[in-house]
This record gives structure tokens, C-alpha cells and sequence, in this order.
């Protein structure tokens, strides 16, 4: 008898096991401000976002596409704000709209509209790890936009975020090993300060960007525009492949 229940309850628990993985699924969307009836019969600025959404388990997949739609609302916040208050990409959008007519308004000579290109796209997916790479360029007047690229990896069992500690083991040793990749990339001597050449990194001390990106092949470091170097010298990349970097990796 015991043997029966042991067995059915072994079935049980791989059977909702694949559910929730079969369960785990990413789909593509869009949004654009022409969807907003505030911009049909009037001119707008282009809000153009493209995005991934979750679905399946529900509180899975609730807590990733809140992580995702939270970057998206933060990326559109015009003015002190900080912490978003929109509850859908349609109010954060018009927002955004709103904060272009008020400035306008005030400033009708202003030169240029604003403009926003958001995106999140799946870049890596194993059974213990979901990567997302964002991205977010916006125009809001002056003589450039600004742009930057991040990161997110989440643990696709819990729908929580992999902290460094969980992705990494060895982190000093990992940054230490980084360094040497990104000095031979920018061709920084050894002998050399890490700030000799174009780079301001604090306390004239290396350290890497606060996400990472996984593909199947890579580790992506991108340090953003004024994070270590001027506008000009754009968004920097360090590459690192996943084969030198096992070592040093707490997951597969």
C-alpha cells in the first residue's frame, strides 16, 4: 500500500513539475503611442515598445512581467520622479505624452520632440535561469538622447531575481579575472592605472557593472554612457566567454 502511494505521489510531483515548465512561456509584444486615443487626432511623440510578457504559472509569471513593466514605467518617468506610479504601459506612456505637451507649452520654441525606444528581450533560457536584456534610449530635448542597456536574470522556478551571490561564486577572483580581459581589450598595460588612459572608474579601481547578461556562448558587461567614460566613447562592452568564465559560475 505504501509502495502505491509512494509511487502516485512520485507521478504527482513530476507531473506538475513539467506543468509548470511546459507552463513557462514567452511571447512578444509591441506597443506604440498610436494606440493611445490621446494621439488620434492629435500629434504625439513616438513611444515605440517592444517587450517579452510571461505566462503560465500565475504567480511565476505575475512576478516577472511586474519586474519587466516595472522597468518599462521607470524608463518613461519624466521630471524628480523616481519611483513609477503608472499601472499600465498606457498610463506610463501618456504620462511621458503629457510631461512633452507641458514642456512644450512652456518652451513653444523648444527644438525637437521627444522620443522613447524601449525594449526587453529574452536572451537566454535554461531550466534555472531566464536572462532579459533591456534596453531604453530617450529624448526629452538638448543636444543628444541618452540610452542605457541592462540586465535581468531571474530564477524561472520562483520568478525572483538571481543576485551576484547566486550567479557567481568566487566574485573577487571573477573581478580580478575580469580585469585582465577588459585591460587586454583596451589595450591598459598591466603596469598601468586602470584610469590612465579614457576611463574614470572610482577610486581608480576597477569593478564591473552592477547587471550581466547571459547568451549561450557569452557573459555581457556593458558599462553605459558616463559610467566609467564620456558620451562620446558610447556604451562600453566586455565579453567574456562561458567556457573561461565556469570557474567562477554558480549555475549552468
Amino acid at each position: 500500500m505504501n509502495s502505491k502511494i509512494a509511487v502516485v505521489t512520485l507521478i504527482a510531483l513530476i507531473s506538475v513539475s513539467c506543468n509548470r515548465e511546459k507552463n513557462i512561456e514567452i511571447s512578444s509584444e509591441s506597443f506604440t503611442e498610436k494606440e493611445l486615443s490621446m494621439c488620434e487626432n492629435s500629434k504625439c511623440p513616438e513611444v515605440t515598445i517592444n517587450y517579452v510578457e510571461v505566462f503560465g504559472d500565475d504567480e511565476i509569471s505575475e512576478k516577472i512581467n511586474a519586474k519587466i513593466k516595472n522597468f518599462i514605467f521607470s524608463s518613461l518617468i519624466m521630471g524628480e520622479d523616481t519611483i513609477p506610479t503608472a499601472k499600465t504601459i498606457q498610463e506610463a506612456a501618456s504620462g511621458f505624452i503629457n510631461a512633452y505637451n507641458a514642456d512644450k507649452a512652456q518652451f513653444p520654441d523648444m527644438a525637437g520632440e521627444y522620443f522613447a525606444e524601449i525594449s526587453v528581450n529574452e536572451i537566454y533560457r535554461s531550466k534555472e535561469h531566464l536572462c532579459f536584456e533591456m534596453r531604453q534610449y530617450l529624448f526629452t530635448g538638448g543636444a543628444h538622447g541618452y540610452g542605457t542597456t541592462s540586465f535581468m536574470n531571474i530564477d524561472p522556478e520562483t520568478g525572483e531575481e538571481l543576485t551576484s551571490k547566486e550567479l557567481f561564486k568566487k566574485i573577487k577572483e571573477f573581478t580580478v579575472f575580469a580585469e585582465k580581459k577588459f585591460r587586454d581589450k583596451q589595450k591598459i598595460a598591466e603596469e598601468q592605472g586602470i584610469n590612465d588612459t579614457k576611463f574614470w572608474f572610482e577610486n581608480d579601481a576597477f569593478y564591473l557593472p552592477e547587471s550581466v547578461g547571459f547568451t549561450q556562448d557569452s557573459l555581457i558587461f556593458i558599462y553605459n554612457q558616463y559610467d566609467i567614460a564620456s558620451y562620446a566613447d558610447g556604451p562600453i562592452e566586455l565579453k567574456i566567454a562561458i567556457k573561461e568564465a565556469e570557474p567562477f559560475l554558480n549555475i549552468d
